[in-house]
């Protein structure tokens, strides 16, 4: 009698569980105007290297996603009012965020640079006073450049994808951005044609922080070291390197 009761009990717990795993949903906050890391389908659907991820990490923790989208300037603030469970959006790892939120352990980083009109003789040095500067409003390349450049008149955007438009359209010089979003989403496209990116490449940590997170609430911890070990299981059995390679031509890990 006793061990019928033992295996009743098991599978009452492992029902339990599974029903458990089921119900977990998570819901990301991301801001979907990022190629290759986040934006739309000609359908409409949210696809990118991020949403990728996203959609790894609910399955390795059988959970069900759901993504909501938000304007970056507003991506915190969302994140603290509860309207999604995390931030899965190339979200750059500071100190600063780090007083508001908690990070994930990084996932990918990658480092910034300029893009110009190539026939402007740009470069990232002196030629750059006076020009103006379209950048993502609340990301660290705003910060970088409000700091470091006083000599160059800022313009702010809730979106990348507004910025490549001004700059297309001649209300801007140039913009300082994360290299690989610049190549994929920008310079790849036919509205790219003629532009390029110039100067050195920025490693500094002002600019990627110690690399790409998921932001999470800081009394979430259960959550995030949940994420942490999805993160660690789709870099040990392949998925992170397979879509990698679907994304980006080189590869961006932390490995």
């Amino acid at each position: 009698m006793k061990s019928v009761k033992m295996v009743i009990s098991a599978l009452v717990l492992a029902t339990a569980t599974s029903a458990a795993a089921e119900d977990l949903v998570i819901r990301w906050g991301t801001e979907a105007g990022y190629r290759p890391f986040i934006y739309k389908t000609s359908e409409g659907e949210l696809t990118g290297l991020d949403v990728e991820i996203g959609n790894a990490i609910c399955e390795e923790l059988q959970a069900k996603c759901e993504w909501v989208e938000q304007d970056w300037d507003g991506i915190i603030p969302g994140l603290l009012g509860k309207r999604y469970d995390g931030i899965l959006s190339s979200m750059t790892i500071t100190e600063e965020r780090r007083r508001v939120i908690e990070f994930s352990d990084p996932y990918y980083a990658t480092p910034a640079g300029f893009v110009g009109k190539l026939d402007m003789g740009l470069n990232d040095d002196e030629t750059l006073a006076g020009k103006t500067i379209g950048v993502l409003r609340g990301s660290t390349h705003a910060s970088f450049i409000i700091n470091e450049r006083p000599d160059v008149t800022v313009r702010e955007y809730p979106t990348q994808d507004e910025v490549w438009l001004d700059l297309t359209a001649g209300r801007i010089d140039a913009s300082f951005v994360n290299q690989i979003a610049a190549q994929e989403g920008f310079l790849g496209t036919e509205n790219g044609e003629g532009f390029g990116l110039f100067g050195k490449s920025y490693i500094d940590p002002a600019v990627t922080g110690s690399g790409i997170g998921v932001g999470f609430r800081k009394a979430d911890v259960e959550l995030r070291e949940k994420v942490n070990g999805a993160i660690k299981a789709i870099y040990e059995n392949g998925t992170f390197r397979a879509l990698n390679e679907k994304y980006v031509p080189f590869y961006i890990g932390m490995e």
